[in-house]
């Protein structure tokens, strides 16, 4: 496999992972409300139970998927789940994280913060990924050359399906 398509390959359920709450949505916000020190809601609205751990879910059934089809890349199904879980974990705490901040410094629920949007969730999914399964520099250096790209493309999408109200 291609180095570049390899790099793809491996980030694919930290790429369903971070995409995937929108269509499970949930009620239940995950800071139940709440608001932080400084008064302002910790997460938000859009940071639901119910869509993270849809998120989950479909982070690791992305991994699954991948291990049948191609399992020598990962070695074992073992490495397989544990790569899949720790992408997909570190991609939605990498877009807590992204609202966390983004409240902070008072963005408003769904509104775009360039590069912490699009980078965020990579990086953290990578970090937590990385004592599992590494990627080359190179390889690290095309996903996060290529993933504003496909995270725009995905919104968009998502836009069109009618399952966010925003195309961003």
């Amino acid at each position: 496999m291609n180095e570049l398509l390899e790099a793809l390959w491996y980030i694919l359920p930290a790429y369903f992972a971070n995409a995937s709450p929108v269509i499970f949505k949930g009620k239940t916000p995950m800071d139940f409300g709440k608001s932080f020190v400084d008064g302002k809601r910790i997460l938000g609205d859009g940071k639901t139970w119910r869509g993270f751990f849809g998120g989950l879910f479909t982070g690791v059934l992305i991994g699954i998927i991948q291990y049948q089809i191609k399992p020598d890349f990962y070695g074992s199904f073992s490495i397989a789940l544990k790569l899949a879980f720790a992408l997909s974990f570190g991609a939605l705490l990498g877009d807590l994280i992204g609202s966390f901040v983004k409240r902070r410094i008072g963005m408003e629920r769904g509104y775009p913060a360039v590069g912490l949007d699009q980078w965020g969730f990579l990086v953290s999914a990578l970090v937590l990924a990385y004592p599992i399964k590494t990627l080359t520099t190179g390889q690290v250096l095309f996903l996060l050359l290529v993933t504003p790209f496909i995270h725009w493309g995905a919104n968009v999408l998502a836009y069109k399906l009618k399952w966010k109200s925003v195309p961003w």
